[in-house]
């Protein structure tokens, strides 16, 4: 199966599985921008821009994706990696965006089953200081209840109050001190980038041509003043591309867009709301859950989710004026966090213990002032009278929603009509695939089973070619030479950045090991894609000075 196969919208989803796995060469996907014209072009490769092209390649649209840097680089990389309701939205009394996101989770449960799994939340019950005391316990649990009647039932389980005991079983370093008993619920949890990397390459399996690392410079205009495509820039290289309708989804990046200065773009008031995860080793903590603690002082609770060996411990919620494409956590922001967790649990979590760390900018829309922990995160649409679709906002659990009416109002622009079929379609590696009977092999099997579902047989496949790819890639993971291979071949890995921070998470979960990393990724990259050595040398150190940014940041050097 070579370069991109066309897919007639509304076929059985068996369709999703095959024998081959799905190759895609750059060459070939940058050939087709410059040779075909387009239905739709999407500029922005995040989870929002990735399920509008799997929405409009499903519809029988020509679709192109383009991202200036690589899929799920921007916030679609380093979000809470949650994907659930969100109880905040009822406390701001946005029920219908909770029940919303209830019933759009089921459906990533189901279409992408492999990726997206049960997560328990517990929030536990305090004397005093807790994220609720013993006088609010009742009202809280009304609130669930809300939440297991919008559609948390559908999870298969409601709600559950905790003794004393029983939330020690679930996180043992929890100071007992004041500790009452807790409740615990169920959303679920993915890996953002992974899911992102999931919905384009099952975009491309339908037919969309798919680019990263290709530039979207200007927005081209017809005689008319209408909108007519993109120009790109991918290397050297400069391609026209033609379109019927051109969809910006670009996130938070929309606020720098130079095409936001016309139109209804600027309308938007976007918005950037920094937040940060940090994650530290898991023996530390030893959580079986998320686990939602206080932050003395402060309105904002922070939370701390259990990942393989390590615990993500977040987030922040401030507003972010700065540079978008140089974004660290601060030791401001990892003392924050440290502080929350030295006061709930019995622990003496430091900045030394910290192996790795990410900060993204939420796309709030919403005009200045007022706190964004406030801020409502509905999304917003909107179609130029040039003809310019724009859609920024919302979050991970609703994505493929906005992707449905993003692709409704682009048929406005190009005059025809489609129907949605995104409700339904599995992601490449959901069909068929069977989480317990994977989960119970342990192993290896496994971790290829949670990260490429019923394609992980073509890794596999690899490994039994060339045993030496069996080698361990990165220190303390259990990531594989094979899957460096694998995500050169069919994934569009480009740069040693590509494979260690997104294609695999070791540049969060071991941040010091995968530096030493590299330059053995460097060498796989270039035996596949036929780089130069010293473009190889280049992204080597690329890879290395932005873990030193990263850690001289956060430890407060810079």
């Amino acid at each position: 199966m070579m370069g991109w196969l066309s897919r007639k919208p509304g076929k059985d989803q068996a369709d999703m599985t095959s024998t081959e796995p799905l190759r895609l060469m750059r060459q070939e996907q940058l050939d087709r921008l410059g040779g075909e014209r387009f239905d739709i072009i999407i500029v922005g490769g995040g989870i929002t821009g990735a399920y509008a092209a799997l929405d409009a390649s499903l519809r029988g649209y020509r679709v192109a994706l383009v991202e200036k840097d690589d899929f799920a680089s921007g916030t679609s990389s380093k979000s809470s990696k949650m994907v659930h309701g969100g109880l905040r939205y009822i406390e701001q009394g946005n029920l219908g965006l909770v029940r919303h996101s209830l019933h759009e989770r089921q459906r990533l449960r189901r279409n992408a089953r492999h990726l997206v799994q049960r997560l328990p939340f517990l929030f536990p019950i305090l004397e005093k200081d807790g994220v609720f005391d013993k006088r609010l316990s009742k009202a809280f649990e009304s609130l669930l209840w809300t939440y297991d009647i919008a559609g948390g039932w559908r999870e298969g389980i409601l709600h559950q109050k905790l003794s004393t005991a029983e939330v020690l079983s679930h996180c043992p370093t929890f100071k007992e001190e004041g500790l009452l008993g807790g409740f615990l619920y169920f959303d679920a949890r993915v890996d953002d980038a992974r899911l992102t990397l999931a919905v384009a390459r099952s975009a491309a399996f339908h037919g969309a041509a798919v680019v990263n690392h290709a530039k979207a410079i200007e927005v081209t205009r017809n005689e008319h003043g209408k909108v007519d495509g993109v120009i790109v820039q991918a290397g050297e290289r400069e391609i026209r591309v033609r379109a019927g309708a051109v969809i910006m989804a670009t996130g938070v990046w929309l606020r720098d867009w130079n095409g936001a200065k016309r139109g209804d773009a600027q309308a938007l008031h976007i918005r950037p709301a920094k937040g940060v995860h940090v994650a530290v080793p898991w023996l530390k903590v030893r959580n079986d859950c998320t686990v939602t603690i206080p932050v003395p002082g402060r309105s904002r609770r922070a939370t701390i989710t259990r990942w393989g060996n390590v615990s993500y411990l977040g987030t922040t919620d401030e507003d972010y004026e700065g540079d978008l494409d140089d974004v660290y956590c601060t030791r401001r922001e990892l003392d924050f966090l440290l502080e929350g967790a030295r006061s709930a649990l019995k622990t003496d979590l430091r900045a030394e213990d910290v192996v790795g760390s990410i900060a993204g900018c939420r796309p709030l829309v919403a005009p200045p002032g007022g706190k964004t922990l406030e801020i409502k995160r509905n999304h917003e649409i909107r179609v130029a009278a040039d003809g310019l679709v724009t859609v920024v906002g919302g979050k991970l659990t609703t994505s493929r929603h906005m992707a449905e009416q993003t692709i409704d109002a682009a048929q406005q622009v190009i005059g025809k009509q489609a129907k949605c079929l995104t409700r339904r379609a599995y992601l490449l590696g959901a069909a068929g695939y069977d989480a317990q009977a994977i989960v119970a092999s342990g192993g290896l099997s496994a971790h290829l089973g949670e990260r490429y579902g019923t394609e992980a047989r073509f890794v596999s496949d690899i490994m039994q070619d060339r045993p030496e790819l069996l080698a361990p890639i990165v220190e303390g993971l259990p990531y594989t030479e094979a899957e460096v291979v694998y995500a050169a071949r069919h994934e569009l890995a480009g740069t040693v950045e590509d494979v260690l921070s997104r294609r695999m998470r070791a540049r969060l979960m071991a941040r010091d090991a995968s530096a030493r990393a590299a330059a053995r990724v460097g060498q796989i990259l270039q035996a596949e894609l036929g780089l130069s050595e010293t473009t190889v040398a280049q992204q080597v150190d690329d890879y290395l000075a932005a873990v030193r940014h990263e850690k001289s940041v956060l430890m407060g050097d810079e």
